[in-house]
């Protein structure tokens, strides 16, 4: 399975490293292994490049629009290689501690306790750093070694230094569209990695996915992608971001519960995309107009 990990959610899940077998190890790491195949339609030839970076070990930088597959590309590429995901998302409080790892207190004595970074390196996984750009400047900067052919992660407070092997991969993914003076990769970080562009697919291969993703019958599945084409017009008019592909899906799921389409339409792509309620006047006129 994949799992996403937060500070709450990764250590409350109580993956200790404190002299244990490896077998332990190995055990944990097993539960992030994704087991089933992914749904992904290639769109070029992502997958080849991706590949080929994975053989080389060249770390991977994933641009694209919010809901546009970036993460499932990950998902399916992890399937692909038969090797664990670690996901991680970036906030802006994410310290290094947070990635590479802690001291804890546990029955009275201190005890090491590797981050999800950390044991994705021991481990030989891909480690996927979900919007890179909203950690901390100095947190990222834990990444540098890894990411290039030094491939070695500096663990400061155990005074040591752990050498990727092989099978080990670095992705991050970030959305160009809230890119800012105060939230950019800086050059000494994205020069290091092989970077794929991502964007909402041609009409008949989203109209694909959201038939299969989203359950429903293709004129219906037709009908949400133009009307995704539509909002994404309006990024011009005030609103930052169009319908994403998983938006689509997400209606298509509440109309398969038996919610009327206009209904479906307001609460998973409407109200999703804005407050305002001019914006909201207009995606509704744009329902109206296709239901």
């Amino acid at each position: 399975m994949v799992v996403n990990v937060g500070l709450s959610s990764y250590y409350g899940r109580k993956f200790f490293c404190s002299g244990e077998a490896m077998a332990g190890q190995q055990m944990r790491i097993d539960e992030f292994r994704i087991e089933e195949e992914p749904y992904y339609l290639p769109i070029g030839d992502e997958l080849t490049i991706a590949e080929a970076a994975y053989r080389d070990g060249t770390p991977l930088l994933l641009k694209g629009p919010t809901g546009c597959g970036k993460t499932r590309f990950m998902q399916y590429l992890a399937w692909r290689l038969q090797r664990p995901l670690v996901t991680v998302s970036c906030h802006d409080d994410l310290s290094t501690s947070d990635l590479v790892g802690r001291y804890l207190i546990r029955a009275g004595e201190a005890v090491w306790a590797d981050g999800p970074l950390t044991m994705a390196v021991r481990a030989g996984a891909i480690c996927y750093l979900d919007e890179i750009v909203e950690a901390r400047k100095d947190t990222t900067v834990v990444i540098h070694p890894l990411a290039d052919d030094r491939r070695q992660l500096p663990i400061e407070k155990r005074g040591e230094l752990l050498t990727a092997p092989p099978e080990f991969m670095l992705a991050v993914s970030y959305n160009p569209g809230y890119q800012s003076v105060l939230k950019d990769l800086k050059a000494s970080t994205r020069q290091r990695f092989v970077a794929l562009s991502f964007d909402y697919p041609a009409a008949d291969k989203e109209m694909a996915i959201v038939c299969r993703e989203g359950r429903v019958e293709p004129e219906l599945a037709k009908t949400l992608v133009k009307l995704a084409g539509m909002t994404r017009g309006l990024k011009d008019s005030g609103l930052a971001e169009g319908a994403s592909t998983r938006l689509l899906i997400q209606t298509g799921k509440l109309v398969g519960r038996g919610i009327p389409v206009r209904a479906a339409c307001r609460a998973a792509i409407s109200e999703a995309l804005t407050d305002d309620r001019e914006l909201l006047a207009a995606l509704d006129e744009m329902v109206t107009s296709l239901f």
